[in-house]
């Protein structure tokens, strides 16, 4: 997976206070078999790169792994943008096609504060 500066998160981040904190994550859940999860992963690495954030990876190459249900990851990759421990965007890959630049500058807004600090579902 992903090297610095992005984080591999597993399932503790989620029970415990990581996301739970002051800050801004930008959280991709990818998937090894997934081919649109890794044409994704060096352009979502790019953006990292930029900071403004903390960027995090969560593999969910297993698909008993509990966080597809737990936080109703329906497609990989999916985005999700949290906010002082808040989902304040979530961007679904479509299926045949994934995420794209167009996701990329959504999430780029989301991280500068262009987007308030509530759920919102982007298909």
């Amino acid at each position: 997976m992903p090297a610095e500066p992005i984080h591999l998160l597993g399932l503790g981040a989620f029970e415990g206070s990581r996301l739970r904190r002051d800050g801004t994550w930008a959280v991709a859940f990818l998937a090894d078999w997934c081919p649109f999860c890794r044409s994704f992963e060096p352009e979502y690495a790019k953006e990292a790169a930029h900071g403004g954030a903390t960027f995090a990876v969560v593999d969910l190459s297993r698909e008993e792994n509990p966080l597809w249900d737990r936080l109703r990851i329906e497609i990989v990759p999916t985005v999700i943008v949290f906010r002082d421990g808040r989902e304040a965007l979530r961007l679904r890959g479509r299926s045949g096609h994934g995420l794209d630049s167009g996701d990329l500058r959504t999430m780029r807004s989301a991280l500068t504060g262009g987007v308030p600090n509530a759920p919102t579902d982007r298909r």
